[in-house]
């Protein structure tokens, strides 16, 4: 089958319709708030040899890149010798898909007659998987929870019953929880049938060369977009707040010619903690890294990972041994684009952004409802801000790389016995710069009920900031903290009384260019705009601004502020 270009693009929008149709039907159907509302998912379409072709517009790079190395896991478990139509084939371990526990991945093959045509798979993060409550605490996988090796969730269109009472019976959210499985499985049917419409349409027998057409061109793309670069081996580290100690996450990148090879050796030993990260995974944000920062608009499919190659010693935190407790592997896994970027820096300026306040910040509340014995128990997604750009100002409370969203104050107080009591920007939070970093979150959270109640904060950058590039500053840590009990300890289970407030307070990101490079007029716009303190507009940009309103006016208007241009020369020395 020849495709002309126009043709091609006719095919490839449809298809990407396609997917876009199977993730708002996951969201739609789903039980949980990680699902729809924070859109902790991916979904995608795959050829008939097991290669992703395209992706739905939402999803995060831990589980679209891995959702696609699982696909094939699956596919070498069952054979398509083996399927049925209504087989959906499901699987959690960590080590063929998405690195966690809480994650299942669930694929579902298109018939068409007895013919499979295609595939359709999504991966998700599962509201409770039992075990301990999702935490870094646990030494070994089996404390994280329940572990489904790849068997069927569907048998020709049956529901597996035996597997589902398993996994209700080990849950503390069992209708969000197998809710979200049938929400898994009903939009990949969704999928296959918009994808044998459109066969019908365009008279399509098989979607392979379509698939063979998309990802070749995606590859070259991607492989032109390396030979740009010059040849050379580039270094880089950051490091991550740990959990008994911090993690060391050492990166090489060496460009060869077509090919980029990301060496994550130097990095820590694996932990005794649920912080490791499984290569899966470290493949995933180091290939999503490359692909953003030197081709963007690559289609993300098997041809744009074919020329990024991913290695990590077995045993380092990057590439834990089985069993490794793992079910917070975010949390270091989220600061590998932002090693990447570091190491590409020098190859590729202004076009990278500073360090951001990865990984987006995840805690799960426990108690009962008021009154009751009924337990509750919510997700909540928080955001910090991302890097500034070289020629932008970093995003305030935006996902970056993992691209969740966060949860609205209305859905948390009608989901929970929770109070949201503050949520704002954070004053000062992003690093100054001559474009400044994003500002992350100030959040503050109490309880209704009368009895104990708990939060396991997923959460990093409490104690080593984003990094600024080219002379921008770091952005400020997190915080966690009680107002009875002060300063709280991360990825742990902590318990409070009825009357205590939680702080958690996402961190900002890092500032691009010198500070004193900021005009002052921008910085008497942040000044404004609450972004930036008076004391800070002095103490990082050498600019004096006066505030000539009342302190007790409650909405304080631009012109309130004024430059005071000779106090600011003779600091800037102009």
């Amino acid at each position: 089958m020849v495709l002309d270009p126009i043709t091609l693009e006719v095919l490839w929008n449809r298809l990407l319709s396609v997917a876009n149709e199977q993730q708002v039907a996951l969201m739609r159907t789903a039980f949980s708030t990680i699902v729809r509302e924070s859109q902790d998912l991916a979904c995608g379409v795959f050829d008939t040899r097991g290669q992703m072709i395209g992706q739905s517009l939402t999803g995060t790079p831990g589980h679209i890149n891995p959702m696609a190395t699982g696909a094939k896991h699956l596919l070498a478990a069952y054979p398509p010798a083996t399927l049925r139509p209504g087989d959906v084939l499901i699987t959690n371990d960590p080590w063929l898909t998405a690195g966690q526990v809480n994650d299942f991945t669930v694929l579902t093959p298109v018939f068409r007659g007895d013919t499979i045509v295609g595939y359709f798979a999504n991966c998700c993060h599962s509201a409770d998987i039992g075990g301990r409550v999702l935490s870094a605490e646990a030494h070994e996988v089996y404390e994280e929870g329940l572990r489904v090796p790849i068997t069927k969730l569907f048998d020709a269109g049956e529901p597996n019953h035996e597997l589902l009472k398993i996994i209700r019976a080990n849950v503390r959210t069992p209708d969000e929880t197998v809710g979200d499985l049938y929400a898994q499985a009903s939009c990949n049917a969704v999928g296959a049938r918009s994808l044998l419409q459109m066969m019908d349409e365009f008279g399509l027998d098989s979607i392979d060369p379509l698939a063979d057409a998309i990802i070749a061109r995606s590859e070259a793309a991607m492989r032109e977009a390396i030979r740009a670069l010059p040849n050379g081996r580039h270094e880089h580290e950051v490091w991550s707040d740990g959990f008994e100690e911090p993690i060391k996450i050492k990166v090489a990148v060496t460009i060869a010619d077509e090919d980029i090879y990301i060496d994550f050796a130097g990095s820590s030993p694996q932990s005794r903690r649920g912080i490791n990260v499984v290569m899966n995974y470290t493949h995933g944000y180091a290939s999503f890294a490359m692909k953003a920062a030197i081709s963007p608009d690559v289609p993300h499919n098997e041809g744009a990972f074919r020329p990024v190659h991913v290695s990590a010693p077995a045993g380092s935190i990057l590439n834990c041994r089985p069993p490794a407790a793992v079910a917070s592997r975010h949390l270091i896994g989220h600061f590998l684009p932002g090693a990447i970027f570091g190491a590409l820096a020098p190859v590729l300026p202004n076009r990278l952004l500073a360090g951001g306040a990865d990984p987006g910040w995840m805690s799960i509340w426990r108690g009962a409802w008021p009154g009751t014995e009924n337990p509750f128990m919510l997700t909540v997604f928080q955001l910090g801000g991302m890097g500034a750009r070289a020629i932008k100002d970093g995003l305030n409370t935006t996902g970056f790389p993992s691209g969740v969203a966060g949860v609205p104050a209305e859905v948390i107080e009608t989901l929970a016995p929770l109070i949201q009591h503050r949520r704002e920007l954070r004053t000062d939070s992003g690093g100054a710069g001559a474009q400044r970093g994003g500002l992350g979150q100030a959040t503050e959270l109490s309880y209704r009920g009368d009895g104990r109640w708990s939060v396991s904060a997923m959460i990093d950058r409490t104690r080593f900031a984003a990094q600024g590039f080219d002379g921008g500053q770091p952005g400020a840590p997190g915080g966690f903290y009680a107002n009875d009990l002060g300063t709280l300890a991360p990825k742990t289970v902590v318990w409070f009384a009825p009357g205590s407030r939680v702080h958690l307070d996402p961190p900002g990101g890092g500032g691009y260019g010198p500070p004193l490079a900021r005009e002052p007029e921008r910085v008497l716009a942040d000044v404004v705009s609450g972004y930036v303190s008076i004391e800070a507009a002095a103490r990082e940009y050498d600019v004096v601004i006066h505030y000539t309103g009342t302190p007790a006016q409650l909405v304080r208007l631009p012109e309130h502020y004024t430059i005071d241009w000779e106090a600011t020369s003779a600091l800037r020395g102009t």
